[in-house]
């Protein structure tokens, strides 16, 4: 079995993209504890690659594989986007400041991005991809599954939350099961 070092810390996010591996005979693994890469990317093709140089050099595999995701609200200029995990310090906190900024306000088009970069042991990279997972922000919270934004996320054309998703029907159509597919099926042909 293939093994790929994930770069997050995020362990909802390792077991979310196994779920989808573990079809492919591939297997993500989490870098070791020193794990801590700066940011500091304009986008988030940037920001997943920076994860993903980082994975680089707390890994031991021979592939990694790190993702930037986010929230993008129309109304709000596209916020929280890259700032989507630091947009308030606590997820439950983030989902309110989201809630309020968005009273009184009719548009609430929005999209969940997710960018993924695979880089070789010498930083190069191998594959990367961007995909996007439409939607509207509901008024207020609903369903228990998922994390992050998820309960605020009206998914386009299924008229249930993020959350209200299970964990296979959310890996059929969420941004980052659409971008791990794209890596998948990139591996399948690709030699190491």
């Amino acid at each position: 079995m293939l093994k790929i070092t994930l770069g997050t810390n995020n362990k909802h996010k390792i077991d979310e993209i196994n779920l989808i591996a573990k079809e492919y005979g591939i297997e993500f693994v989490p870098t070791d504890k020193f794990f801590n890469p700066v940011e500091n990317g304009n986008t988030f093709l940037k920001n997943a690659y920076c994860k993903a140089d980082c994975a680089r050099k707390h890994g031991k595999t021979k592939l990694f594989l790190a993702d930037d995701s986010g929230l993008c609200i129309e109304a709000l200029n596209g916020a929280p986007g890259i700032y989507s995990a630091r947009y308030a310090d606590t997820p439950k906190a983030r989902i309110e400041r989201v809630l309020e900024e968005l009273k009184g306000i009719e548009n609430r088009n929005a999209k969940f991005v997710c960018a993924m970069v695979l880089v070789n042991q010498e930083g190069e990279i191998v594959f990367q991809v961007q995909k996007d997972c439409p939607g509207e922000i509901l008024q207020e919270e609903k369903g228990h599954n998922g994390f992050g934004y998820d309960p605020i996320f009206l998914v386009k054309g299924l008229n249930k939350s993020m959350a209200e998703l299970s964990d296979f029907e959310k890996s059929k159509i969420s941004h980052r099961g659409l971008a791990i597919k794209d890596i998948l099926e990139f591996l399948k042909n690709f030699e190491i």
